[in-house]
Order: C-alpha cells, then sequence, then structure tokens
C-alpha cells in the first residue's frame, strides 16, 4: 500500500513539474511582434481570436490614421540592420511590394498563401494578400458627383485624402501609370486649383461628407459602410479607371527577414490568410471582400455585391516604378 502511494506522490509531482515547465516555456517565449497598419478596431479581435486558438502571445504596434501603412514600411526599412518585427499585416499592398523588391521579406508558400488567387500574392511568396477593399465615391443622396477625369467645375464640395500614403496613393500611382507624370502633375495642380478639400486620411474623407462640408469625396468601402452604420444619408459607386475597371486593395500579410525564429510567425501568416479570418472581416463592420475560397452563405449581403466589382479590379503587381516615382513627386509636395 505505501508503494502505491508513493508511486502516486511521484507521478503527481512529475505531472506538476511538467505543468510548471510549460508555465515557464510559455511565459518565456518571446511574442510575435506584428506591425499592422489595418484599423485596431478590427484587428485586435482577429489577433486575440490567433491567441486564443494558439496559445501564442502576439505585441502589435499600430500606427497614425494619416500616415500608418507608408509609416510602418518606413520604420521596417530603418531597422532592417536588426529587425524588430516578425510579421507585418498591411492595409494596402504597394508598400509591401516595395518591402519585396528592397530584399526585406521572407519567402514562405504555406497554406494560407496557397489559398489566395495568384493575383493578390506574390509569386515567390514573400507576401499574400486578403480580405479587400474598394475605392469607391462616396456622396451624399441626391447629389451628383463631379467628373475628375478632366476637372472644369468647381471642386470646393469634394474631397480626398492627402495622397502621400495608402490607398490614395495607390489610387494616384495607378493613374500617374497610366497618364505619366506631367498629365498626372497637371491634373492634380488643376484639382488643387478648383478648391479639392485634402482630408487627413480616408476616415477625414467620410467625416467631411457626414457632416456635410463636403458633397463627396472618394475613399475606401470600410469608411462608406462605417458612415452608413452611424445613420448617414450617403451611398457610394466604385471609383473606375478610364479603361472602366475598379481599384481593389488587398490587406498583405508578409514575414520580415532576418528575426531568429519564425516558426510562430509562419502560424500567424496561415491564420490571417485562412477562410475563417476573411469571412470574420467580412462580417466586421467593415465589411472586407474575402479574395480566397469561402462559405459564400457566411458572408453579410452587403459583401456579396462588392464580389463582381472586385472581381474587375485593376492589376497591382507592376506599380512598383510609378509608385516610387509617383511617390517622389507627392513627397516635393507635402513634405517640407
Amino acid at each position: 500500500m505505501q508503494g502505491n502511494a508513493s508511486n502516486k506522490g511521484k507521478l503527481i509531482l512529475i505531472g506538476l513539474m511538467g505543468l510548471l515547465y510549460l508555465g515557464w516555456q510559455s511565459m518565456s517565449r518571446k511574442p510575435i511582434v506584428v506591425y499592422c497598419a489595418h484599423d485596431a478596431i478590427f484587428a485586435d479581435a482577429i489577433l486575440k481570436k490567433f491567441e486564443s486558438k494558439s496559445g501564442l502571445k502576439v505585441a502589435v504596434v499600430y500606427d497614425t490614421e494619416a500616415t500608418k501603412s507608408l509609416g510602418l514600411a518606413e520604420r521596417i526599412q530603418k531597422e532592417a540592420a536588426s529587425p524588430q518585427c516578425d510579421v507585418f499585416w498591411n492595409n494596402e499592398q504597394l508598400a509591401t511590394q516595395d518591402l519585396a523588391e528592397k530584399g526585406l521579406l521572407q519567402p514562405y508558400q504555406g497554406e494560407g498563401w496557397k489559398r489566395i488567387p495568384p493575383a493578390f500574392r506574390d509569386e515567390e511568396g514573400r507576401w499574400a494578400g486578403f480580405a479587400a477593399r474598394l475605392r469607391v465615391t462616396i456622396h451624399k443622396n441626391g447629389v451628383q458627383p463631379p467628373t475628375l477625369f478632366l476637372p472644369k467645375d468647381d471642386l470646393s464640395r469634394f474631397t480626398i485624402a492627402k495622397p502621400l500614403f495608402g490607398t490614395t496613393l495607390t489610387h494616384y500611382s495607378l493613374l500617374y501609370k497610366t497618364w505619366g507624370r506631367k498629365k498626372t502633375q497637371r491634373w492634380h495642380s488643376d484639382l488643387r486649383h478648383l478648391g479639392i478639400i485634402e482630408a487627413n486620411g480616408n476616415s477625414g474623407v467620410k467625416q467631411l461628407v457626414m457632416d456635410g462640408k463636403a458633397d463627396a469625396g472618394w475613399t475606401d468601402t470600410d469608411d462608406y459602410f462605417d458612415a452608413l452604420d452611424a445613420g448617414a444619408d450617403v451611398t457610394a459607386e466604385p471609383c473606375r479607371l478610364e479603361n472602366g475597371r475598379t481599384i481593389c486593395i488587398p490587406n498583405t500579410v508578409a514575414l520580415i527577414k532576418g528575426r531568429p525564429d519564425n516558426a510562430a510567425a509562419k502560424k500567424l501568416m496561415d491564420f490571417l490568410l485562412s477562410e475563417s479570418t476573411e469571412i470574420a472581416l467580412a462580417k466586421s463592420k467593415s465589411r472586407q471582400i474575402p479574395l480566397g475560397p469561402v462559405d459564400e452563405k457566411q458572408l453579410p449581403r452587403e459583401v456579396i455585391a462588392l464580389k463582381p466589382a472586385a472581381a474587375e479590379g485593376e492589376p497591382l503587381h507592376d506599380l512598383g516604378k510609378a509608385r516610387q516615382e509617383c511617390l517622389d513627386w507627392l513627397k516635393s509636395i507635402y513634405v517640407q
């Protein structure tokens, strides 16, 4: 009897030691550092779900609305000699492509990358897109927005975000590639001469329209839905280029090269590129559009309605040169 009790005691002691070791291992494991340009109100829920499901910890760094995508990308470049970030969750594609071209991203063709269509992923596995937004013209019901391709009329009731950052920079880069430097510069000068209102970010555009300080503006679908949910009397149509194609801008995720152990980071990347994450972002207030295969019965009807326009999106893969030239020109105007 004493032998049995002794054995049981040993087993309990071994079990307790195992639990203590696992607890110590969990506490000593460094968190996955994420630089995130997506809105914290939506990203936090996704990252907390990952923590709960995986048992891994995430330390997230956000940036401001006005500079977030470009600011975080520039931070990654400055830290290149000693990277501080494991995963970059960007809210657009071009800055991520630029990091890939500079050799700062670690290729990974995991399960998440495989489920994303080739049009929305890097063929070398350096990044992949998910949960897209569309560029739209938001306007008050009953207001006919002006045509901005050949601006002639007063634009003091039309608003756009300063085009240095994010999806507005992507919008400008597409125009720059199509029109070239001189025509784009002349067009932008005409907009300012005609009184266009420049806001600090897409949410600023939405707010100006909601407050009645502007009749219309260029923004993204997530900001449009935010206005709609707040009861604003607004509607929106996809922005279209002169060739008729839309501007569909995915979130992107990438691993940063040079981090010592990225096994946990790979798990997070696969999680962000999963069906469950795309459905969760589609069901969120931002109503983002899934890019990989999903069960459409789980999608809100507003998101299903956006999918045809998203499928008409202009390809963004070859915009690197145009983006850099466009950004250099815009910095000469806005950054003193």
